[in-house]
């Protein structure tokens, strides 16, 4: 259902008023009550998101950037190192065979030739060997330069202080019980029509498909539940020039639909399929790179708020990416325990700060429990400073860059760690709390 979102937000705060007290300024969030009980949720309505590909520039960027966080935990590892004192912020820029990488380090020494290798490895491995694009031609520049010293006094630790956060801000977890995983139904399956896709071409077994693409689903709901897939949009790169739309949509439909359950694509069900005609130039040759500028992909896909702050080439000091993961973590076991089937989670941090300066709950007219309660009870069950959630979901690890492509939410938790915030082992910790 859409919600908080998607409406503004004076309703909401007079409406929080009414559920917890008009006099509790607390349970108000500051929010001058008007009366009334306003609702903002909608059941029946249609919703779009977005996915890209692993070759999407954008991606690329964010690719290299996680990259070179997996190194310097890798080789910090190897020469010995505190883990907690690795520090990286590394910010990339992909053009016409050109790579530019720059941002703020404190590790093992890694050599610019070093970090011009990583990028190179990740070029290669995501596909891409077009003239204006390749892994082997391109120009990578490095700019990586030491933590500023004034930043660093206030993250360590030191004496009685504990870490602190790496920088002011607010990060959003949500979770929605519409797919297996408790993502949004649009941007889950946005993301299962792109990876399907991707390992088809990865495999061979679709030779004219090139790295870059984007999927788009706008789903119906009725009755708040996600029932028919009215537009569905691809755009993929063809490494064949002479590809059409319709070549592309013969080769593409069947993962399609294999992505999407059956019953939701129909004879209603519009398809636009590389709508320009022709997506032959593709990547950074076609489009300017960053990292950091596919935060609604990365996250929620629109349904649920964001913070603002980007999560690839960031290491977990940095509370737009750690605190987030956390609040994604907490807000999906709050739901895998049945106490809501919808939940958001905010956070807020001040550089230098260990414990967060707030913690707000909504479950959005779905929960079995009260808001303040799980307000309260969360920090009891895991510490939510930058420490705490390093230490809690084991976050000092090569373990970013499978993250920089479809989605740092909705996947499966891997053995060595990777993707640990998508775990559920509190969640009979919560549920045994409130029985």
């Amino acid at each position: 259902m859409i919600g908080l979102t998607q409406r503004a937000c004076a309703g909401k705060g007079a409406k929080l008023a009414n559920k917890r007290g008009v006099g509790d300024q607390r349970g108000a969030r500051g929010v001058i009550p008007t009366g009334g009980d306003f609702k903002v949720t909608r059941k029946n309505y249609l919703f779009t998101s977005e996915s890209v590909s692993e070759g999407h520039p954008d991606k690329v960027s964010d690719r290299i950037s996680d990259e070179i966080v997996d190194e310097f935990f890798r080789q910090g590892a190897k020469a010995g190192m505190d883990p907690y004192a690795i520090r990286v912020a590394a910010e990339t820029l992909c053009t016409t065979n050109r790579v530019v990488i720059a941002g703020e380090v404190r590790g093992p020494h890694l050599a610019f030739e070093h970090i011009e290798d990583v990028a190179r490895n990740a070029i290669k491995d995501i596909g891409y060997e077009q003239d204006g694009f390749h892994w082997k031609h391109a120009r990578v520049e490095v700019l990586l330069h030491e933590q500023s010293a004034d930043i660093a006094q206030g993250v360590d630790a030191a004496g009685n202080k504990d870490e602190g956060a790496g920088d002011q801000g607010i990060m959003f977890g949500y979770a929605v019980r519409e797919t297996p995983d408790l993502l949004p139904a649009p941007l889950y399956y946005s993301h299962k029509i792109l990876e399907k896709l991707a390992h088809a071409r990865h495999s061979g077994k679709e030779k004219g498909l090139g790295p870059d693409a984007k999927s788009q689903v706008t789903l119906r709901y009725a009755d708040g539940k996600p029932v028919e897939a009215t537009q569905i949009v691809l755009s993929h790169q063809h490494v064949d020039e002479s590809l059409t739309p319709q070549d592309i949509r013969r080769i593409a439909e069947p993962y399609i639909r294999e992505a999407l359950p059956a019953e939701w694509i129909t004879a209603g069900t519009v398809w636009h399929v590389n709508p320009t005609g022709k997506f032959f130039i593709g990547g950074p040759d076609g489009d300017t790179g960053l990292t950091g500028r596919k935060i609604i992909v990365d996250t929620y896909g629109g349904a649920a708020p964001h913070g603002g702050g980007a999560f690839s080439g960031k290491d977990p000091t940095k509370v737009d990416r750690s605190a987030a993961y956390a609040a994604r973590y907490l807000a999906k076991n709050i739901v895998a325990a049945g106490l809501a089937d919808r939940a958001t989670i905010q956070l807020a941090y001040a550089i230098g700060v260990a414990e967060p300066l707030s913690i707000y709950v909504d479950l959005h007219d779905t929960g079995h429990v009260a808001e303040d309660k799980l307000e309260a009870l969360l920090p009891q069950i895991m510490r939510l400073s930058p420490r705490g959630i390093r230490e809690h979901l084991q976050l000092n690890k090569p373990i970013y860059a499978r993250t920089s492509a479809y989605g740092h939410f909705g996947r499966k938790p891997d053995a060595d760690g990777g993707f640990s915030w998508e775990k559920t082992d509190l969640a009979d910790k919560l549920k045994a709390h409130f029985s």
